[in-house]
């Protein structure tokens, strides 16, 4: 099975191509089921996001649209799947209405899908997966309607799918990080045996979440956070600092010439919850940066001090909250996602604690560039929606800005 899978849940105009491979079988516990990324590009709108310090939804929504079709045909081209027709058909009165229906608002991106319909023939694909949310409602409205005019036109199934699962499944791509003997007696086994129960932990810029996981699609919320999310928080403070967005990455390179040596709090790490809460690190971070002068703020190595004491705050309380909760549930298995998890640090000290204190648990997280946004974790999980029997018309689909796992 060839799926197209679209992701504009914020900034990144993602759309990917994932295939099953040929050993897999139509069951989510199959040890043999591979998933092959033929092309998976992001283009990304930071530059233009920059100078605001964080994502403008409706900016990003415009700029979604003007990249959707570019980006479609790299695609599509990179799979060698991108048909010119013989002539270009008109669009009849019926598929006209449905465009003006899905882009009336949108008078420039209407007419250029139009012009893309009449020039291109349907692709190789067998299904869409399109993320429903949660994200920028703006945003994800634009790839939604980009993906009901592909399923309507080219009358391809569709299904939705929830952004959070996605980066939880993203650890499904490579099959290398996990392994299919069992841990016991070490035959080989089935991906359920294997993986679950697992505690689930995706962070990034707008969500922090700690998510029991009992096969796929039965997921239980543990804990979210209350107001800032862990990256949120990162590129809050990296601003204070005077770094550049996005915060969390320039926050990890500062921390390589910097010490912990500031007493920076570890919201919430005690409490008797799962719940986390970021925004008063932030504001002890504030109030530290406003008790030096400005002149002395500037010195490199102080500012590093600063950011690899933040860093730490935050990878201590992402820790200590996950392993109490796979101790509390006896997990097999810890699972990691989302763009905060390209954080190297924030990897190498989560091994180590495990192995230390669940040394019977094991951790796995997807490769750097599948941590971030991207269509090739919407494309897993769309299978096994699929699998699952999630298809949707694609007239019902609508976008769910604050959908739960």
């Amino acid at each position: 099975m060839r799926i197209l899978a679209i992701d504009t849940s914020c900034d990144d105009t993602c759309i990917a191509v994932v295939a099953t491979g040929n050993n897999c079988t139509s069951s989510v516990d199959n040890p043999k089921l591979r998933f092959k990324i033929l092309s998976n590009i992001v283009s990304s709108q930071v530059k233009i996001h920059r100078k605001y310090g964080g994502v403008v939804p409706g900016l990003a929504k415009r700029e979604h649209q003007k990249n959707l079709v570019p980006v479609l045909k790299k695609n599509l081209k990179k799979i060698k799947n991108l048909k010119r027709k013989t002539s270009s058909r008109e669009i009849n009165a019926s598929e006209d209405i449905i465009l003006e229906n899905l882009f009336k608002k949108e008078g420039a991106f209407y007419q250029v899908m139009r012009d893309f319909f009449r020039r291109y023939k349907k692709p190789n694909v067998d299904l869409i997966a399109v993320t429903q949310g949660p994200g920028l409602e703006p945003a994800l409205w634009s790839g939604i309607n980009f993906a009901k005019a592909i399923s309507y036109f080219w009358q391809i199934p569709i299904i939705p799918v929830n952004h959070i699962e996605a980066h939880i499944l993203a650890n499904l791509i490579s099959r290398s990080q996990i392994s299919l003997r069992c841990q016991s007696c070490g035959a080989a086994t089935s991906i359920k045996c294997q993986i679950f129960p697992a505690i689930c932990l995706v962070v990034s810029g707008g969500h922090t979440e700690l998510i029991l996981m009992k096969d796929y699609g039965e997921y239980k919320l543990l804990g979210e956070t209350r107001d800032d999310a862990a990256g949120e928080c990162l590129d809050k403070t990296a601003k204070i600092l005077g770094l550049s967005y996005p915060g969390g990455p320039e926050i990890e390179k500062l921390t390589k010439k910097g010490e912990d040596v500031f007493a920076l709090p570890r919201p919430m790490i005690h409490s008797k919850d799962y719940d986390f809460s970021f925004s008063g690190l932030k504001t002890a971070v504030l109030y530290l940066t406003k008790k030096i002068p400005t002149k002395k703020l500037k010195n490199y190595r102080l500012r590093a001090n600063i950011a690899a004491s933040i860093q730490q705050a935050v990878i201590d309380v992402l820790i200590s909250k996950t392993i109490k909760a796979a101790k509390e549930h006896k997990i097999k298995t810890i699972l990691l996602g989302g763009g905060v998890v390209a954080n190297s640090e924030l990897k190498k000290q989560f091994k180590k604690r495990l192995k230390q204190e669940c040394p019977l648990s094991i951790i796995h997280y997807p490769a750097t560039k599948l941590c971030t946004d991207n269509a090739a974790m919407i494309g897993v999980s769309g299978y096994f929606n699929f699998l699952q029997g999630k298809l949707r018309s694609w007239q019902k689909i609508r976008a769910r800005a604050n959908l739960k796992i």
